[in-house]
């Protein structure tokens, strides 16, 4: 059931089986990044102490697709028309995608025979980065206050 769709003419063709095939194989590997085998790692025993790891993982993909076809019917003075003028066929076609997978550490779950708890994973990067943009804020309201016209 291979289904090719051709132009104008006959010319041209594009697999829509074969390009929604590629789609498939493409999300399916995108999505097996996100699996739960992905966010909780293979346990560490220690004694009688088990550690897990926990993480976040983020999938983001995106896919285009285009096309076209037409005709021309420009008339030409002379008789032999130059390159792009006169009746033709048209054209076109493409696709693209592309996607990122994100993960990082969030968490290590501890189980002992007293218990189990969760111990969040500090990011100082993004503790940092958050009070990097905390002080940009602060400081430019701060100048924007500091302008502001005196009498209204």
């Amino acid at each position: 059931m291979d289904k090719v769709v051709k132009g104008p003419g006959g010319t041209g063709g594009v697999d829509l089986h074969q390009t929604l095939d590629d789609i498939s194989s493409t999300m399916e590997s995108f999505l097996e990044t996100a699996s739960v085998d992905r966010v909780y790692g293979a346990p560490i025993e220690v004694g009688t102490t088990k550690i897990i790891p926990a993480a976040e993982n983020l999938v983001i993909m995106g896919f285009g697709a285009g096309g076209g076809y037409g005709s021309t019917d420009f008339e030409s003075t002379e008789e032999k028309s130059p390159p792009g003028e006169g009746t033709g066929e048209g054209g076109g076609g493409g696709g693209g995608g592309g996607g990122r997978t994100l993960s990082r550490p969030v968490a290590i779950v501890i189980a002992t025979p007293d218990g189990v708890r969760v111990e969040p994973v500090a990011d100082r990067t993004k503790v940092i980065m958050a009070a990097i943009t905390a002080a940009g804020f602060v400081a430019g309201m701060f100048l924007r206050m500091s302008r502001w016209p005196k009498s209204l």
